[in-house]
């Protein structure tokens, strides 16, 4: 589906800034912001090698993507997550965490969180701390180095588990984000979820998602978790948890290692249901939906309206009114097939 850009009469009329309700009844709460589309990995399930990336001139500023961050807290969104890409490697970011985090201690903002490939985590640590960033979700797939490397493409092994320990120095809370895939590191899985929890840190498994073409077949890639969580639950007791941080993850304690296992599945048991986010680009694109193609174009909004969070907030109305029950992901194991055209890193992590 192409773009649908916002309605100029729709975006002039005057806006309160109310809660935001999709058509389903469910409250918009969480924003996910990429903050760029560009990362110094290149991991195999999520982008091809040589990768094209979008001129920096079609990216918002970090003024303007502060700017429509407080629209939507204006709006109601209570929790703000960057992403990318890798958010760290662009230029200058820490300025829109500082500003993003004075948030938190006027109580408009509950929590502004940060997805990495933790690359960057040893340099930026103390300075995501003291901007008002408390956790921080890492993705790790793997503790073979070679493996890593592999997965990655171009990452070092030894930097993220340096970029973990700062992190903890800095107080920051960790949760991993481990990729299931068949072939590759499956058997790894209780490793994985032993050394997060010795460490201290949560750690959620995620099916692998058909967004971008790749250099891979995607149906060799996809485990199901239900097969995953059959097989942990012959060697751990895995019992339901209450536990829940506005994302998809579905937690367990495990019994044996006394820490928390997440279950994000979107393709075996999606989540719409109790869907509350939506997800801006790096360029002001607003998907509604990870798992659809409908997406509404802020920037130009933002820059015909210099003065006006009015037009803004109507826009986000606008934008808000179109979010779909639930999204497109289907994975044909007999053949590989894409979903949605754009790559994970455009829309964000």
């Amino acid at each position: 589906m192409s773009i649908r850009p916002i309605d100029k009469r729709e975006a002039s009329q005057t806006s309160s800034p109310s809660p935001m309700i999709d058509p389903f009844g469910r409250s918009i709460t969480y924003l996910r912001v990429s903050v760029t589309d560009r990362c110094d990995f290149r991991c195999t399930y999520c982008m091809a090698e040589n990768m094209t990336f979008l001129p920096k001139r079609d990216l918002l500023t970090l003024e303007e993507l502060e700017r429509l961050c407080n629209a939507f807290i204006d709006k109601g969104v209570r929790k703000i997550r960057l992403t990318g890409g890798e958010p760290l490697v662009r230029k200058n970011v820490m300025q829109l965490f500082r500003a993003l985090g004075q948030r938190i201690p006027q109580g408009a903002l509950d929590e502004l969180t940060l997805t990495s490939n933790g690359s960057q985590l040893e340099r930026y640590a103390p300075e995501l701390f003291e901007a008002g960033v408390r956790r921080v979700n890492v993705s790790l797939d793997t503790l073979d180095p070679d493996k890593f490397r592999a997965i990655t493409r171009w990452g070092d092994f030894n930097k993220v588990m340096a970029g973990l320990e700062a992190a903890r120095k800095a107080g920051l809370k960790i949760k991993l984000n481990t990729v299931a895939l068949s072939g590759f590191n499956e058997h790894e899985i209780p490793e994985l979820m032993r050394f997060a929890h010795g460490e201290g840190m949560d750690i959620s498994l995620i099916e692998a998602m058909p967004l971008g073409e790749i250099d891979e077949d995607r149906s060799s890639q996809y485990l199901p978790l239900s097969k995953v969580r059959r097989d942990l639950e012959e060697r751990f007791t895995l019992k339901e948890s209450g536990h829940a941080t506005g994302g998809p993850s579905r937690y367990v304690n495990v019994e044996e290692t006394g820490g928390r296992l997440g279950f994000i599945t979107p393709l075996s048991h999606n989540f719409c249901a109790s869907c509350n986010r939506v997800r801006l680009t790096c360029t002001g694109t607003l998907f509604m939906c990870l798992g659809q193609d409908d997406k509404a174009d802020f920037r130009e909004c933002l820059r015909n309206n210099p003065d006006d969070d009015n037009a803004v907030h109507a826009a986000i109305d606008a934008a808000i009114a179109r979010k779909p029950k639930e999204h497109n992901f289907e994975l044909d194991e007999t053949k590989s097939r894409v979903a949605v055209a754009r790559h994970m890193s455009m829309t964000g992590g």
